[in-house]
């Protein structure tokens, strides 16, 4: 096991993911696919499932005490919901990083950044990448 992942012995918490579709985008197979990446690498998963709201993935971000929020993002509406879902929380009081995966253009991504979205992962992004990104966001809290 690398350093990167906590073992049951190390007496760390494991990292906390919420993982959910944000808005009425109704595609959720490769978030299931995030969802067994990220539990296989020792992290725990909450998914939140299809057609949530800001409301609700605040709601259980506090109730899970989440590390991380990762929204999945075919629809076209990242520049208006990552952006949206980290103001959301921020507002909420919560200092949780928001990770968008999904079909998000490469000249948008300096955009997201700016609005404080930790990271994008695009379609086909390995394991590696998509554990490397959520460790990175955690490291930044």
């Amino acid at each position: 096991m690398d350093n990167d992942t906590p073992d049951q012995g190390s007496g760390e918490a494991p990292v906390r993911v919420v993982l959910a579709k944000l808005g009425l985008d109704g595609h959720d197979r490769g978030l299931k696919v995030v969802a067994r990446m990220l539990r296989d690498a020792g992290m725990e998963v909450v998914y939140l499932g299809l057609r949530q709201t800001t409301e609700t993935i605040i709601d259980a971000v506090e109730q899970e005490d989440a590390d991380v929020v990762g929204i999945s993002m075919l629809n076209a509406g990242h520049l208006t919901l990552g952006p949206r879902m980290v103001e959301a929380l921020s507002q909420a009081g919560l200092d949780v990083p928001v990770i968008i995966g999904g079909i998000v253009p490469d000249d948008d991504r300096p955009a997201m950044a700016a609005a404080g979205v930790a990271g994008v992962l695009g379609p086909g992004a390995s394991a590696e990448e998509v554990v490397a990104c959520v460790q990175a966001a955690c490291r930044r809290c």
